[in-house]
């Protein structure tokens, strides 16, 4: 069980790169930006790849209507999410530490990957209900106003994962290396809890009640 705490222990240690990398990647490409014009999006707020890339973007979107990127106070999301990795790194490495001492069974180490799988489909879930509302809820006022051929506004929603084409824009958006390191930490986790199952099964106790049958 001493492996199996001490995987649980780094696989929730790396949810802390979070605090430094971003979590998704989205980039923005057309012939008159050689450069294409990117923003990354972390647990505190939203970040240009490059030093103007949110001044252009805001700029862009101005013409069609869509509002300016939300700052990190904009959001109740960039207060919130720290709070839940920091919480859920350190009740892994809670459990991780108890497991490897056996003070807590793997089921503890199965519980947390549960609950931090809800919590990731849950983040999902909010970041793209935002992109929809950020994309679909235009200004009558904008000074560009267009449609498609049967007449609805242009949806200007960019894509949760993968390429869209959006007027002369090439946009993609992909998980950044935060979130592969989250990705990568959890299923630390996962292995911590079935190399805990298997440690388990092999104790002396779990021998004896099978002979004992």
């Amino acid at each position: 069980m001493k492996k199996a705490g001490y995987l649980m222990m780094l696989g929730s240690t790396l949810l802390l790169g979070l605090y430094f990398l971003p979590l998704w990647n989205i980039m923005l490409g057309a012939p008159q930006y050689p450069e294409p014009l990117g923003m990354n999006i972390h647990i505190d707020g939203i970040r240009g790849v490059n030093e103007f890339d949110i001044q252009n973007i805001d700029g862009l979107n101005h013409y069609i209507g869509m509002r300016t990127l939300p700052k990190d106070e904009d959001m109740w999301e960039f207060s919130v999410f720290p709070i839940i990795v920091g919480f859920m790194s350190i009740l892994g490495i809670l459990f991780g530490l108890l497991g490897a001492y056996g003070k807590l069974t793997f089921h503890w180490f199965f519980i947390w990957f549960v609950l931090m799988s809800v919590l990731g489909v849950l983040g999902i879930y909010d970041f793209n209900a935002w992109m929809i509302d950020y994309g679909t809820n235009l200004d009558p006022k904008a000074i560009m106003k267009l449609t498609n051929p049967d007449g609805t506004p242009i949806n200007y929603k960019p894509p949760l994962f993968g390429h869209v084409k959006m007027l002369n824009f090439d946009v993609t958006s992909f998980p950044a290396k935060g979130a592969w390191l989250m990705f990568l930490g959890m299923s630390l986790n996962l292995i911590a809890g079935f190399l805990g199952y298997r440690s388990a099964s092999k104790s002396p106790v779990t021998t004896q009640l099978n002979l004992a049958k």
